[in-house]
C-alpha cells in the first residue's frame, strides 16, 4: 500500500505476526527510469534480507520503463514483481495507469511482457472491472498473459472501497483460471482483517492465496495463525518499536507520514480519540514519545 508498506512498516508487521509473503510500496515505474527519480523512489524499494519472500509491486505505463525497472528489480534482489492494476485513486488513473489498465487490454499484454524481462516471477493486482464489473473478460484476459499469480480484488474502480467486496466474482477467477490458465496462483483480495477469515474464503472460493492490505489498520496482528486478544499496552508497543525504527533507519523518513499509523496504534480504550487527537498535532517524534510517556 501506498506510503505504508514500507520496510519500516513491514518490521512492525513481522514483529506483531509475519505473513507468508511481503510485497513493497507499490513505485512508479517512471520515477524509476529517471536518475533523479530512481533517489526519491529508493526508501520504496529498501529491504532487509530476512524479509523474503518479497515482491515489488510497480504501476505505470509504458513498457520501456517496465523492462528498464525488471531488469534493475532483479539486481536487487526481490524475488517477484507485482502489476498494480487496481489502484482506483483518481492521480494514477487519470495517468492511465492503476485501475485504469483495465480499458487498455493492449496496452497491459506489453506492460506485462516488458516486466517478464528482468527474468522474475510475474503477477498482477487488479479489480473485477473499472466503472462496471467485467470478470469474465477482463480476468480471462489476464490469465491468457501466463502470469505466476493473479489477485483479484472484489470491488470495480467505481466501487473503490464503499461497498463489500464480491468474494463471488472472486470465486469465479478461480473457475476462470481452472479452464484458462492451471499454472497461474489465485489470490483473493478484499475486507479481510484476520488470517483465519482468509483462511475461511479460500475454502469457500477455491482461491490459492489471501492479500490483506488495508485489513493491518484494524489490526496489525491480523497474520497471527491463532488469533489472540491484544491490549492497547500491545498496541502502543508496536508504536514504540515502530518509532525505534524509524529513529535508527538508514534512510531519511519523512515525520508527517507517520500520522497514519496512530489509528493502528492508539484504539480501543477510553481516552483513545483525545489522545490521537494530541498526537496528530505533533510534529517530531520527540513530542509523540513525550505525550505517551504522560498518558
Amino acid at each position: 500500500m501506498d506510503g505504508v508498506t514500507d520496510v519500516i512498516f513491514r518490521r512492525v508487521i513481522a514483529k506483531a505476526a509475519r505473513p507468508d509473503v511481503f510485497f513493497s510500496e507499490f513505485t512508479n515505474a517512471a520515477a524509476f527510469f529517471s536518475d533523479f527519480g530512481r533517489q526519491s523512489t529508493e526508501s520504496r524499494l529498501a529491504f532487509l534480507p530476512d524479509e523474503q519472500p518479497l515482491v515489488a509491486q510497480i504501476w505505470g505505463t509504458n513498457p520501456d520503463h517496465f523492462a528498464f525497472m525488471a531488469q534493475a528489480l532483479a539486481k536487487k534482489g526481490f524475488a517477484g514483481i507485482d502489476i498494480n492494476m487496481g489502484c482506483p485513486v483518481k492521480d494514477v488513473v487519470k495517468t492511465g495507469g492503476g485501475s485504469a489498465l483495465i480499458e487498455q487490454p493492449e496496452l497491459v499484454a506489453k506492460l506485462i511482457s516488458a516486466a517478464k524481462q528482468g527474468g522474475l516471477p510475474v503477477s498482477v493486482k487488479t479489480r473485477i472491472g473499472f466503472k462496471t464489473k467485467k470478470t469474465d473478460e477482463w480476468i480471462s484476459f489476464l490469465l491468457r498473459q501466463d502470469l505466476a499469480a493473479l489477485t483479484v480484488h472484489g470491488r470495480t474502480q467505481k466501487q473503490m472501497s464503499k461497498v463489500p467486496a464480491d468474494w463471488d466474482e472472486v470465486a469465479k477467477a478461480v473457475k476462470l483460471r481452472n479452464n484458462i490458465a492451471p499454472q497461474t496462483l489465485i489470490i483473493g483480495n478484499g475486507d479481510v482483517t484476520t488470517r483465519a477469515d482468509g483462511l475461511e474464503l479460500a475454502k469457500k472460493t477455491g482461491v490459492d492465496g489471501i492479500m490483506i492490505g488495508r485489513g493491518v489498520f484494524a489490526n496489525p496482528f491480523c497474520f497471527e495463525i491463532e488469533q489472540k486478544m491484544h491490549s492497547s499496552q500491545e498496541l502502543q508497543d508496536l508504536l514504540n518499536y515502530h518509532l525505534n525504527l524509524i529513529e535508527n533507519s538508514e534512510h531519511i523518513m519523512p515525520f508527517a507520514p507517520l500520522k497514519r499509523f496512530f489509528k493502528i496504534y492508539i484504539r480501543d480504550f477510553d481516552g483513545a480519540n483525545e489522545l490521537r487527537t494530541k498526537l496528530m498535532e505533533t510534529k517530531s517524534i520527540t513530542e509523540v514519545r513525550e505525550i505517551l510517556t504522560k498518558n
